[in-house]
């Protein structure tokens, strides 16, 4: 759903009421598009991350991938 930002103003409740819905609404200025309301995705634990960070890892090395430099990683980890 396409929406100009002078209209969704009122139309908030119902908005966020269609995202949560599963539906993505695109806000427009002057017809073209400047935002959306998504709906929202859940991020994973970060110990989940960092168990699939070092699974990659693991299966890499098996395959002869030799480890990144740490300090391409913040303390969690990820990437920086």
């Amino acid at each position: 759903m396409e929406l100009p930002i002078t209209e969704a103003k009122g139309k908030l409740t119902d908005l966020v009421r269609r995202a949560e819905a599963g539906e993505t609404v695109i806000l427009t200025r002057h017809g073209q598009p400047v935002a959306d309301i998504v709906p929202r995705r859940d991020r994973l634990p970060a110990a989940a991350i960092l168990a699939l960070i070092a699974s990659v890892q693991k299966e890499a090395a098996a395959m002869g991938a030799k480890p990144m430099p740490h300090d391409l990683y913040d303390e969690n980890g990820l990437p920086c």
